[in-house]
């Protein structure tokens, strides 16, 4: 049986997506945010020295990051779903995505969070990051031009892995700016699976 360490309000919201889009039994080891700091309570280093979300438990392993995760599920527990064959050249395609997420993509949504704390300060670095981030989102909007999802008409284990960026997204900038990238995040929320997800996994601000 899979565990999901399972902190509110974060990336591990996508693993539980991913479980139920498989229909794999898992459960859930639910850790809480600090209201003030909003860090990771100090309890998940009991189950990795870096205490961080989401890590899962499976045959007496533990897994973090969540591309090692969501590739993990995939090539152990999914049966040749979700991810495309990897003779393919699309299974490269595939594989850019899955590092694109947190590699590239997350970096100035990040960013932009952590320097609006500092107040005025921010105004000099501001420009800089909401440059990057029109950037990025202008690439995933232009690579979901014509597609329902980000190889195609399926969804897959990239569109997984990527969805927390077009989540953050809407909390960083307009992101209706960005109409292709947008409406997936809404077929994708719509989902059933998501749904289910979202039932198990608790409040989760980002898909409201």
């Amino acid at each position: 049986m899979i565990i999901v360490h399972h902190l509110n309000e974060s990336r591990s919201q996508r693993i539980l997506w991913l479980l139920e889009e498989l229909g794999l039994p898992y459960e859930i080891v639910s850790y809480t945010r600090d209201p003030k700091t909003r860090l990771a309570p100090p309890e998940l280093k009991a189950i990795h020295p870096l205490g961080k979300s989401p890590a899962i438990t499976d045959d007496g392993k533990v897994i973090m990051e969540s591309g090692a995760i969501v590739d993990y599920i995939i090539r152990r527990h999914g049966g040749g779903r979700l991810q495309p064959d990897p003779t393919t050249a699309q299974y490269d395609e595939y594989i850019q995505w899955m590092h694109y997420a947190e590699g590239s993509a997350m970096l100035p949504l990040i960013l932009k969070g952590n320097v609006a704390q500092l107040g005025d300060d921010a105004a000099p670095l501001l420009p800089r990051i909401e440059s990057e981030i029109a950037t990025h989102l202008g690439y995933v909007n232009a690579q979901l031009g014509g597609r329902a999802y980000l190889l195609g008409e399926e969804l897959g284990g990239a569109d997984i892995q990527m969805s927390f960026v077009g989540e953050v997204a809407g909390r960083r900038t307009n992101r209706t700016s960005f109409s292709n990238l947008d409406r997936w995040v809404r077929r994708f929320q719509a989902r059933p699976a998501y749904r289910a997800a979202r039932a198990r996994g608790g409040a989760y601000g980002l898909a409201e």
